[in-house]
C-alpha cells in the first residue's frame, strides 16, 4: 500500500504522528492509498521551519521571487497531464475537467509573476517642509492555508503563489481525501528554485487544523469549505490574533427570463449543475424560471441530464464522475428523497445509478427536480452533488427577493436577452459574484473571488488585488532630513502642516 507522507523542510517527510487515513478512489470505491497524519510534534517542527523560512525570504528580492515563480509557473505547465491523472484518481471528476482546474490555478501564477509591479507602494513629496510620506507593504510571515477536496491543485494555487510572492511562508493542509497533488506540488516547488520552508504541506484532521488556528507563530489562515467551519475557523483563530480569509459555502442560483434562449440557457444550466458532479461552490444548484419560461426549460434540461455520459473520469467520452464518498452520496440521496417526499415533482432521477463494471463506486446520477418549494431541504441545504433545484417564480423581482432572502451570496447568474433586465440583476442581487448569460462567473485572475453573507467570513477575497492586501501589511514612514545647524523644529503641539 501506497503511504503518503508530509512535505516539511524541503523533503518528504513520515513525521512522528502514528495514524493514518485511507485514501479512495471515487470511480471504483478501492483504498489506493494510506494518508499519515500529523502529530502535534510535527505541527511545531513544520511551523518553526516556516517562521525561519518567512524571515529570510521576505527579504529576498523581488526580482529573485518573480524568478522563482515563473519556473513554478512553467513546471505545473508542464505537469498538467500528471496532476490531472491525480486529481481524477482522488476526486473523481473528469479529466478535461482536472485539467481546466490547472488552467485556472496556472492563471493565478501568473497574476502572482507581477508582484514588483503590484507590490508598488506610494510617494508624497513636501507634505510639510522638509518632510515626506511614502508607504509600502511587508508579509504578514507564516499563513497556513485550509483546502477543500473539490479543487486539489485550483485552491491551492489560489493561495499559494500569492503568499510566497508576497514574502510568506506557505503551509498547506489538504483536505485527507485529495492528498497526492499537493506533494506533486511541493517537489515543483522545489524544482522551481523555493528555498526549503517557504511551501510545505501538513497533512491530517481536525486537531491539525486547530492547532494551526491557535499556533502563535501561524500569522494567517486562508481557508475554503462550508459555511459551518468557515464561521468556526474565523472565530477561533482571530480570538487568536491572526488575520482570517475564509470562503463558505454556496446556494448558487440562476434565473432564466422568458425571453432567454432556452437552449442556450439549458446547455449552461446542465453542465453547470452537472459538471464535476455539482462539487463546486459555483455550481448552479437552483433554476429560477420565471413565468412562461418554466415548463419548456424543464423540458430541455431534462433532455440534456438524460444525456449526461457519468463514467469513471479517466475515460474519454465521460461528462461526469462520480461524487467524492459514500456519506456524500447518502446525503444527496436523503435529501432528494425528502423533496419527492415532501411534493416536489421528479423529473429526473439519478438515485440509483449503477455504472457497469463500477458497482462499488460513489455514483449519483444526474437530477432534476421541478415545483420545490423554499422550506424543502433540497433547496435550503447545500447538497453539493448533481442536483438541479427548480423554483417558479413570476417575474423578475420576485426571482430577485428569493435570492436575496438566502442566506448565501457566492455566485449567480441571470439568462435574458433584456439589457435592462441584466442591468437590474446585477445592481439589485446580494451576491459577490455575477454571470450574465454566464453561469459560472469564476473572476479572473486580475480580479478578486469572494462571495456576501454566509458565502465569506473575512473583509478579503481570495487570490487577485484583494489577494495582495490580504497577505500583506501597510506601513507608512514620514522623514525628514534636517540639516547641521538649522532649528529642529520640534514642538510639544500635536503635530501639523
Amino acid at each position: 500500500m501506497t503511504i503518503i507522507n508530509h512535505f516539511i523542510s524541503g523533503a518528504e517527510a513520515a513525521g512522528s504522528g502514528t495514524a493514518t487515513k485511507p485514501v479512495f478512489n471515487p470511480a471504483t470505491g478501492a483504498v489506493t492509498a494510506e494518508l499519515r497524519l500529523a502529530s502535534a510534534a510535527d505541527l511545531d517542527t513544520t511551523v518553526a521551519a516556516a517562521k525561519k523560512a518567512a524571515e529570510s525570504w521576505g527579504d529576498i528580492s523581488l526580482a529573485k521571487r518573480t524568478a522563482v515563480l515563473f519556473k513554478f509557473r512553467e513546471l505545473v505547465a508542464s505537469h498538467v497531464e500528471e496532476l490531472a491523472q491525480l486529481i481524477t484518481s482522488e476526486h473523481g471528476k473528469v479529466l478535461n475537467d482536472a485539467k481546466g482546474e490547472i488552467g485556472r490555478g496556472l492563471d493565478v501564477i501568473e497574476f502572482a509573476c507581477g508582484i514588483p509591479q503590484l507590490l508598488k507602494g506610494e510617494y508624497s513629496d513636501q507634505v510639510s517642509t522638509g518632510i515626506d510620506v511614502f508607504s509600502f507593504r511587508e508579509p504578514v510571515g507564516v499563513v497556513a492555508g485550509i483546502t477543500p477536496f473539490n479543487f486539489p491543485v485550483m485552491v491551492p494555487l489560489w493561495m499559494a503563489p500569492m503568499a510566497i510572492a508576497t514574502g510568506n511562508a506557505f503551509i498547506l493542509k489538504p483536505s485527507h481525501r485529495v492528498p497526492s497533488t499537493a506533494m506533486l506540488m511541493a517537489e515543483l516547488w522545489k524544482e522551481a528554485g523555493l528555498p526549503d520552508g517557504v511551501f510545505q504541506v501538513l497533512h491530517g484532521d481536525r486537531d491539525v487544523v486547530s492547532g494551526l488556528l491557535t499556533h502563535p507563530d501561524v500569522d494567517a489562515i486562508s481557508f475554503v469549505g462550508s459555511t459551518p467551519v468557515a464561521r468556526h475557523i474565523t472565530e477561533v483563530a482571530t480570538a487568536h490574533g491572526k488575520r482570517v480569509q475564509a470562503l463558505g459555502g454556496a446556494k448558487n442560483h440562476a434565473i432564466v427570463m422568458p425571453d432567454a434562449d432556452l437552449d442556450n440557457a439549458a446547455d449552461h444550466l446542465a453542465a453547470a449543475a452537472f459538471g464535476s458532479a455539482g462539487q463546486r461552490c459555483m455550481a448552479i444548484s437552483v433554476a429560477v424560471a420565471v413565468g412562461d419560461a418554466a415548463d419548456l426549460l424543464v423540458k430541455k434540461v431534462q433532455e440534456r441530464a438524460l444525456d449526461v455520459k457519468v463514467k469513471n473520469g479517466t475515460e474519454a467520452d465521460a461528462d461526469m464522475g462520480p461524487v467524492i464518498s459514500p456519506e456524500s452520496r447518502d446525503f444527496i440521496v436523503k435529501t432528494v428523497s425528502e423533496a419527492e417526499a415532501a411534493g416536489a415533482a421528479m423529473v429526473v432521477d439519478g438515485r440509483d445509478l449503477v455504472v457497469p463494471g463500477h458497482e462499488e463506486g460513489f455514483w449519483v446520477g444526474p437530477t432534476v427536480i421541478d415545483h420545490v418549494k423554499t422550506e424543502m431541504s433540497a433547496y435550503q441545504e447545500e447538497i453539493f452533488g448533481p442536483v438541479l433545484v427548480v423554483v417558479r417564480v413570476n417575474d423578475l423581482e420576485e426571482g430577485i427577493r428569493l435570492i436575496n432572502s438566502n442566506p448565501y451570496g457566492n455566485g449567480t447568474a441571470i439568462f435574458t436577452s433584456s439589457g435592462a433586465a441584466a442591468r437590474k440583476f446585477q445592481r439589485s442581487v446580494d451576491v459577490g459574484m455575477i454571470g450574465i448569460n454566464v453561469p459560472l462567473p469564476v473572476p479572473v485572475a486580475y480580479y478578486s473571488f469572494g462571495g456576501w453573507k454566509a458565502s465569506l467570513f473575512g473583509d478579503k477575497h481570495i487570490y487577485g488585488p484583494e489577494g495582495v492586501s490580504f497577505y500583506t501589511r501597510g506601513k507608512v514612514i514620514t522623514s525628514r532630513w534636517p540639516e547641521t545647524n538649522h532649528a529642529s523644529g520640534a514642538s510639544y503641539n500635536f503635530p501639523s502642516n
